[in-house]
């Protein structure tokens, strides 16, 4: 067992392609724990950290394929089990292709990580791969943000990604159960899924796209068209409402100084809705229900 000292990096986020041995890095550098060792597969266990859950049996086939004949060249990132062997950090998918190949021996880089630690990496690594699906990746970056207290600004850094980038995929969260299932089977890309957020009717619309094989303009303009269709339906119930109905929203609406609309329900009930243009507004409105404001 031999201890390979290198120079220490400045954060975790740099480098990876280094870190997990990529061909491209003629000369890997190493953070100062790492032992270097070559593992029997039967000692290494799959991560519960680890965010990637899809593993495609076309790309495994293909990956051990390679490693029957050019053997594992990246070795993999693992940690001490505290039940015995090694939790692979990086490289499960290596790990399960060579099993297939029929390979007993497999190159590991033993690290001392916590469990943030483990998380960044497997994370970094499969974004920089292009490995996980968008909900994987969404899950992931949940974990960091929830478990380990991360902002989204300081999450962008590590990860190297923009801001709007991380909003925008952990927006897909918001999916329903069956939608989120179809991207993780890459039935649906994230364009897609990201024009189905908020939508009553996104499960009706996911098999519309997978049965139709929509594109994702074809989405964007199905959806425009569907809000532009409930916005005429509300101009058409506005225009029947009773005169009493319509006095009494704009005697409300001159008082407020902001429209105001009732919406109908069954027998008697309804909705009383204020719209306001910002926060402002908002606070103002909340100062005159409460009495504050002559």
């Amino acid at each position: 067992m031999t201890v390979t000292p290198i120079p220490t990096r400045r954060r975790l986020g740099k480098g990876l392609r280094s870190l997990i041995g990529e061909q491209d890095a003629p000369q890997p550098v190493f953070p100062n724990d790492c032992i270097q060792r070559t593992l029997a597969v039967d000692e290494l266990h799959a991560s519960q950290l680890n965010p990637r859950q899809e593993f495609r049996e076309d790309d495994l086939t293909e990956l051990a394929g390679s490693i029957r004949q050019r053997g594992l060249i990246q070795p993999l990132i693992v940690r001490e089990h505290e039940n015995g062997g090694y939790e692979i950090v990086a490289g499960e998918r290596r790990w399960r292709a060579a099993q297939r190949a029929g390979i007993h021996m497999i190159p590991a880089i033993i690290r001392n990580l916590s469990d943030q630690e483990v998380l960044e990496i497997a994370i970094i690594e499969n974004v920089q791969r292009s490995d996980l699906n968008a909900i994987e990746e969404a899950t992931g970056y949940s974990v960091l943000i929830e478990r380990f207290n991360y902002t989204q600004d300081k999450l962008s850094e590590v990860i190297g990604k923009s801001r709007s980038h991380l909003a925008n995929t952990l927006r897909l969260l918001k999916l329903p159960p069956m939608v989120q299932s179809m991207v993780r089977k890459n039935q649906l890309t994230a364009g897609h899924a990201r024009a189905l957020i908020g939508r009553k009717d996104s499960e009706i619309l996911a098999h519309r796209i997978i049965e139709e094989d929509l594109t994702v303009r074809d989405v964007e303009a199905l959806v425009q068209r569907s809000e532009q269709a409930k916005e005429q339906s509300a101009i058409r119930r506005n225009k029947e409402k009773d005169a009493d109905t319509r006095a009494f929203e704009q005697d409300l609406t001159e008082v407020l100084g902001l429209k105001v609309e009732v919406k109908r329900g069954s027998g008697e009930s309804g909705l009383l809705a204020i719209k306001y243009a910002n926060f402002e507004q908002l606070e103002y409105i909340r100062e005159r229900l409460c009495g504050k404001v002559d």
